[in-house]
């Protein structure tokens, strides 16, 4: 915008205050509806500005639903829903490719937790860390469902992944 304004000004179609108090109104514009009426006449006849459309996704790429369908399978676990989250959201997005990923990694890492949970305590040593896991297990919970909004992969460190 700005340079429109300059070269209107350097080919004499407007002068130099009105340069300014252009340029003036194009720097303090903050939507694209203020910024149009400022140089609207110093564009050619016959100029039409494209209009920017909505591009849907590329193939392959995951779609907002698919998105949240992919971190809800990890945030049910705060929900209590340890290992039946995920397999819910593996039936409900089995056609999703990106959703199914993510329910796969989520039902892995729950049921490495809940084996996890089971054995510790025959081990007298792995009492204590009963709670230290769970509170890990949730906030890393908590980082897959933002990774998987944000259209990111994330695997659970220390996982058995007995179902691909």
């Amino acid at each position: 915008m700005v340079e429109r304004i300059k070269t209107a000004f350097a080919e004499g179609r407007i002068d130099k205050d009105e340069m300014d108090l252009r340029l003036d109104r194009a720097m303090t514009a903050r939507t694209h509806g203020e910024l149009a009426p400022v140089a609207q006449d110093l564009y050619p006849q016959g100029y039409s500005r494209p209009t920017p459309a909505y591009a849907p996704p590329r193939a392959g790429e995951p779609d907002g639903l698919e998105r949240v369908g992919a971190a809800v399978s990890h945030l049910l676990m705060l929900a209590g829903a340890v290992v039946v989250g995920p397999l819910v959201m593996l039936i409900v997005g089995r056609n999703s490719p990106y959703v199914r990923r993510h329910a796969v990694e989520a039902l892995n890492f729950h049921l490495t937790l809940l084996g996890a949970t089971i054995l510790l305590p025959f081990t007298v040593i792995g009492i204590p860390f009963i709670p230290v896991i769970w509170v890990v297990a949730l906030i890393l919970s908590i980082i897959g469902g933002l990774a998987a909004l944000g259209e990111g992969e994330f695997r659970y460190p220390l996982t058995l992944r007995p179902v691909k």
